[in-house]
């Protein structure tokens, strides 16, 4: 299965007391849709700030995206976590709700070996029949599941695609060697045109928030041999790819959601609003 081209990591929207605004659920996910021309949605992933919602929380924004969304774009539910009876569990709660697949992150702080990573995907691909997404984040988690150990866990049937923001001599290997239609996408926006150069089926953005349309036109110049039109886009927008993170994410990209009338609110502590400056700086990126 593939889940298209750009798939959004989806903002949780907040009110002014931080909690989930539930009424902007729904039109967020219809700009997702119809302005930005996103084909896949992440809900509650780390731009989702999954760290900071409950499991209540989670379940409700999952519930309520799969019934907005209505077959319009593929739902993916962040269910990972570094525990893997609790990530078993929740995950068989996320299935009942009709998602298309489950992303699950490399457990983080704990920091397994390969052969620990290995049996957690498996254990938890083998405890439900959703499709699975891998998501290997090192900069988050403090450890890369490599190569060779994603390769193994292609084989299993239904983990059908990987998120991996390492670089491309990893996803390059991954693509040789995986299961046959085991999709790669890359999790870094500035990476997007050199991942389908290698054979990457995506990317999985926070950029397409904002510059979605402009990124599935990207991706289509390269995909009908326009590369110079592909190349000159990629370069236009590579400022905005990179600028949204001037801050912790997704600080920047609720910013920038708000400068275009998008209203997602703040971010939950940790995590704090952009300053005066990087308001500013995140403006210029937009003139």
């Amino acid at each position: 299965m593939s889940f298209g081209r750009v798939v959004t990591a989806m903002v949780t929207p907040f009110d002014d007391q931080l909690q989930v605004n539930w009424d902007q659920v729904e039109p967020l996910i219809n700009y997702l849709i119809e302005e930005q021309h996103s084909d896949s949605l992440v809900i509650c992933g780390t731009t989702g700030e999954s760290p900071t919602l409950s499991e209540d929380e989670k379940l409700r924004l999952i519930e309520l995206s799969v019934r907005v969304a209505a077959g319009r774009c593929k739902i993916i539910a962040g269910t990972g976590s570094n525990d893997t009876v609790h990530t078993i569990d929740f995950s068989r709660k996320v299935a009942q709700l009709g998602v298309d697949a489950l992303l699950l992150v490399a457990p983080y702080y704990n920091r397994p070996s390969q052969e620990g990573l290995y049996q957690h995907f498996k254990a938890i691909a083998e405890a439900v029949t959703t499709p699975v997404v891998l998501y290997n984040v090192p900069g988050r988690t403090g450890v890369n599941l490599d190569a060779d150990t994603t390769i193994r866990l292609s084989q299993i049937p239904n983990i059908v695609a990987t998120k991996d923001c390492s670089n491309t001599d990893q996803m390059t290997r991954i693509l040789t060697h995986a299961a046959p239609n085991f999709l790669v996408y890359s999790g870094d926006d500035s990476n997007t045109l050199p991942s389908l150069a290698i054979g990457c089926e995506g990317i999985i953005s926070v950029a397409s928030h904002v510059i979605g349309k402009e990124m599935q036109t990207m991706i289509k110049y390269y995909l009908e041999g326009n590369i110079q039109q592909a190349a000159e886009l990629h370069r236009k927008l590579h400022p905005v790819f990179t600028g949204i993170f001037c801050a912790p994410s997704p600080a920047p990209i609720k910013y920038a959601l708000a400068l275009k009338g998008i209203e997602t609110g703040g971010v939950r502590l940790p995590l704090v609003r952009v300053t005066e400056q990087e308001g500013q700086f995140i403006q210029s990126l937009f003139v």
